[in-house]
């Protein structure tokens, strides 16, 4: 009896145990294959490229106060579906998109029979997933906090990395990270623990090499290139982060730090119901060019309100940069406005402590004088608060909707045209929050928006019209401050390209044009690369309002083929193209500007490059070719590039070169 109690029980679980539900979900070419399964009361996922793996099975699943959708999982529906979308936009490397995915819709029921839904959208080289807690039968509650996800991110063997740690909170200088502002590291083992702690910021790039090949730094080539980052983070949610690898769970999505934002806030998310996630998005290819070209960032989400006006991109100088706090006065602004003006560029920022430097009076004369030069202002604002101790003023004017709505409205009547505010707290759901209101009550004042200190833009040129850029970096202020940041400045460069600039805009700071960190250009340490890398530097950098930090001097010592380049420099691009490249070493882009392509490249090794570009775009065309000359100026020529559209191209060390 004992014996056929216990045959009975199996037959009754096994159905339970053994079930398991699958569904795979192709993009439109084929090639990239998500396949979906649950089984064991777990739900996963795992890619293929072209048939090779490029993610294992990685698990899904939210934790929540209202339930536990990480176990005792089955599969209720599945629903296939097709999305399409075009759009235009002007502050991101496509001017226009063509969207076409194919989707899955899954509904998951839990332990107790509450139902939450997954969607995939599976694009030629892009998968996008994210969460939507339903309201469930008795339609209550209809608020959740969700407290963490299971969703990973398990790589196969022999991966390396493209990384940059997350810091700790509250630490730094003024207790004022984390701001996505560390070194990265490049093809590092997967193995490698993060310098902090708290795992890695997005976006995430990683090799992946072929079944068969044993990697090595030295031996680039790879199957597959993958990138993985969020899209879509606004007020409603945190922005989240990747954990630490794990040998079984690979990496995790991480959510705030207890300690950012002063402590002040809660790590979790809360939302309505139904209510979603944002977009945990993949990049795939078995070159670099789907993750130079990608606009995954951007093809999910949607603006979220109508742009006030017509913002204008374009150029800037900044006397910060290498003047520092003791040009924040009236005549060296002067300077800065008239050198923005003999330059034709569009804007000049005025950086900390205006206020009390200049005072509001005489700011406001400031820009009377600007805008009789052509030049509008963009000024500098502390966003604190209470998020840390950053001393610089103007504070507490960006923290609240009563002080923010005051100065707008004095900014806009002096006809200032955007602002930089700085020093943010985190990623908890209340900085967010922040992020989003300065964006909303600037745009109704004809203000545009760029962030420092601050987190990564996760959709924000789409979702907000009048947002700019965010550095989000380890930016060229530290080219200044430090030689250490001046000779890597060629490998940040070269490796942005593929991962913080891909996918989203960044402002660097800075096409530094003095030959040394210093108002004389005689003192302090020197720039190391060349004057036409920082020239090229201005199209491989993507950002539709560039800071050109030329100098006064620059003026008088400048060749006037730099100086021609960089007054005709355009910002917004119409389409973007990978050539070649490697992250770290060198990169190559082409950008089209209306019918002008420009073609530039990078190069942060050691040695001279030589490189045949296949270029059909300027099949048998005459361009004008800058190169480096053996002063360190730039020496423009002319090439002609065979009707196979191949170019020969030299890079020095440290150098660059341009085709247009």
């Amino acid at each position: 009896m004992r014996t056929k109690a216990i045959l009975i029980l199996i037959s009754l679980l096994s159905p339970l145990t053994m079930r398991a539900e699958s569904r795979l979900l192709l993009s439109p070419d084929g090639k990239l294959a998500v396949s979906i399964n649950v089984a064991d009361g777990q739900a996963t996922y795992s890619v293929q490229y072209d048939g090779q793996p490029v993610l294992l099975p990685s698990q899904l699943g939210l934790m929540t106060n209202i339930g536990d959708y990480t176990t005792g999982l089955t599969l209720k529906e599945a629903k296939a579906d097709k999305v399409e979308k075009h759009y235009d936009m002007t502050r991101t490397k496509a001017s226009h998109s063509d969207y076409q995915a194919n989707q899955l819709e899954l509904t998951l029921a839990n332990a107790q029979g509450h139902t939450m839904g997954v969607t995939f959208l599976v694009s030629n080289n892009d998968i996008a997933y994210r969460y939507t807690l339903h309201r469930q039968a008795k339609d209550n509650p209809k608020a959740a906090i969700v407290t963490g996800e299971a969703s990973s991110f398990r790589l196969p063997d022999g991966t390396t990395t493209f990384l940059s740690p997350q810091s700790k909170p509250m630490v730094g200088w003024e207790r004022t990270k984390p701001s996505y502002e560390e070194v990265y590291t490049a093809d590092a083992p997967l193995s490698s623990p993060s310098a902090f702690g708290q795992g890695y910021v997005f976006p995430a790039l990683f090799r992946i090499p072929s079944a068969s090949q044993t990697t090595t730094p030295s031996q680039p080539q790879s199957s597959a290139w993958l990138l993985i980052s969020e899209t879509g983070v606004t007020s409603a949610y945190v922005g989240s982060h990747l954990s630490d690898w794990n040998a079984e769970r690979g990496y995790t999505i991480a959510y705030p730090m207890t300690g950012e934002n002063n402590g002040v806030g809660t790590p979790s998310a809360g939302i309505p119901l139904p209510g979603s996630t944002p977009w945990r998005t993949i990049t795939v290819g078995s070159t670099l060019a789907p993750i130079v070209e990608t606009t995954i960032s951007y093809d999910v989400v949607e603006p979220l309100y109508e742009p006030s006006q017509q913002y204008q991109p374009g150029r800037y100088t900044w006397s910060w940069l290498i003047w520092q706090d003791k040009s924040i006065n009236y005549q060296d602004q002067v300077q800065f406005i008239d050198l923005a003006a003999q330059m034709g560029f569009e804007y000049c920022l005025v950086d900390n402590w205006w206020d009390t430097q200049i005072g509001r009076d005489r700011v406001a004369e400031l820009s009377c004088y600007a805008q009789q030069k052509g030049v509008s202002l963009m000024l500098w604002y502390n966003s604190n608060g209470f998020e840390n101790d950053a001393p610089q003023t103007p504070r507490q004017c960006m923290n609240t909707s009563i002080a923010r709505n005051r100065e707008m409205r004095w900014l806009q009547s002096i006809g200032v045209k955007g602002i930089k505010v700085d020093f943010f707290g985190g990623d908890k759901q209340q900085t967010m929050q922040l992020y989003e209101d300065i964006l909303c009550d600037a745009n109704r004042y004809g203000l545009q928006v760029i962030f420092h200190g601050c987190t990564l833009p996760r959709g924000w040129e789409r979702m907000y019209p009048n947002f700019v850029a965010s550095e989000a970096v380890l930016a060229s202020e530290n080219v200044f401050f430090t030689e250490d940041a001046a000779i890597r400045e060629p490998f940040d460069l070269t490796l942005h390209p593929f991962c913080r600039n891909a996918t989203a805009t960044m402002d660097w700071g800075g096409i530094i044009m003095n030959r040394y960190l210093s108002r004389d250009n005689k003192s302090r340490h020197a720039r190391k690369t060349t004057d036409v890398f920082e020239m090229a530097s201005g199209i491989t950098m993507q950002t539709s309002i560039q800071c050109v930090a030329m100098q006064p001097n620059n003026l008088r010592e400048l060749p006037q083929v730099e100086l021609d380049f960089l007054k005709a420099l355009p910002t917004t691009w119409d389409e973007t193209r990978y050539i070649d490249g490697y992250p770290g070493r060198y990169v190559v882009l082409a950008r089209r500007h209306g019918d002008q392509w420009y073609i530039a490249g990078l190069n942060a090794e050691t040695q001279t490059k030589k490189l045949t570009l296949q270029l059909p775009m300027l099949a048998s065309q005459t361009v004008s070719y800058y190169t480096d000359g053996k002063d360190g100026y730039a020496v423009l020529q002319q090439m002609k590039v065979d009707k196979k559209g191949q170019a020969r191209v030299i890079m020095q060390p440290n150098g660059g070169f341009i085709l247009k």
